[in-house]
């Protein structure tokens, strides 16, 4: 009997199962509804945007398919061909439901690709300033001091004057303006992080100084930039809605959100709203809801902010 208990008394514990990060993700993202509403509408968003082709009644784009006859009809009026447009029409005739997911797909087109290079571009100067220090770590920083010091906009606006419309030249133009936040916020991180053992050890087995940089000193500087590339995605898409509403952004044969409200904006003290209204509304949907799920994004990988 005294066997079988001290038996059972140095018997190790069941250790408890880690639950997965994925889980973990879903598990806080489900106990709040409004960052879990928030991503469903970029979900929803998004395949919108991806389904494009198949899912918006018409191709507002192509000539065979509007007619002259039909535009400035009002929300669920029909055309004289029986055609039903639920959120109206333009002046040139167009679905409005149609010419908002295809302004849908160039928005977000825009915004994740200007956001993706610039977030290359950034974190590849910032973790490369923080490694080398002197000189190179100066030049790279005061250039970034120089480009945060304007608007954004106004840096934006120059550019595009410059190289003219279209949507690469777009994307060119959002990615030099924001690949400042990326480096200055992954310096910050690499500056600590190029002070602990596992870098210190990887000098002393002298691994070369790009495999230092990019495969140990960079992923563990990346969990921050997560949430700056995602509202950074919002930004970018704001930027280009200012610049197409201004007439410096996307061309009018590829509209995005921005350039169908200004379409529309003459037409709102006459009282047609809806060739505005309804693609502004999709606009703020679209930053509001990527907006929250940053900051979502912020409270899971930092406790610390969790309210």
């Amino acid at each position: 009997m005294a066997g079988s208990l001290e038996r059972g008394a140095g018997a190790a514990e069941p250790v408890p199962a880690v639950e997965s990060p994925f889980r973990r993700f879903a598990a806080d993202y489900s106990a709040n509804g409004i960052a879990l509403a928030a991503l469903l509408t970029v979900v929803v968003l998004a395949l919108l945007a991806i389904l494009a082709p198949w899912i918006a009644p018409q191709n507002p784009y192509d000539l065979t398919q509007i007619s002259i006859f039909d535009n400035m009809l009002s929300p669920s009026e029909r055309s004289l061909e029986g055609k039903l447009f639920l959120l109206g029409t333009d002046d040139q005739g167009r679905d409005m439901l149609s010419a908002m997911i295809y302004g849908l797909k160039l928005s977000l087109f825009v915004g994740a690709a200007s956001t993706a290079i610039a977030l290359a571009v950034g974190v590849s100067l910032g973790v490369v300033a923080a490694y080398f220090g002197g000189l190179i770590d100066s030049v790279i920083m005061r250039l970034v001091d120089l480009q945060l010091s304007f608007p954004a906009i106004l840096i934006a606006l120059i550019l595009l004057a410059l190289l003219g419309k279209g949507v690469d030249k777009v994307i060119l133009a959002l990615t030099l303006v924001q690949w400042a936040y990326y480096a200055r916020t992954v310096r910050g991180n690499a500056l600590v992080e190029r002070r602990r053992e596992y870098i210190e050890a990887a000098h002393c087995l002298a691994l070369p100084r790009r495999r230092i940089i990019f495969r140990h000193l960079l992923p563990n500087c990346m969990a921050p930039l997560i949430v700056v590339a995602t509202v950074q995605v919002a930004h970018a898409i704001s930027l280009e809605a200012t610049l197409s509403f201004l007439g410096v952004g996307v061309p009018i044969t590829e509209p995005s959100l921005g350039l169908l409200i200004a379409n529309g904006y003459k037409y709102i003290l006459s009282g047609k709203y809806w060739v505005s209204f309804f693609p502004g509304l999709l606009l703020l949907a679209t930053i509001l809801s990527i907006n929250l799920v940053g900051d979502h994004l912020r409270d899971l990988l930092n406790p610390r902010l969790k309210r």
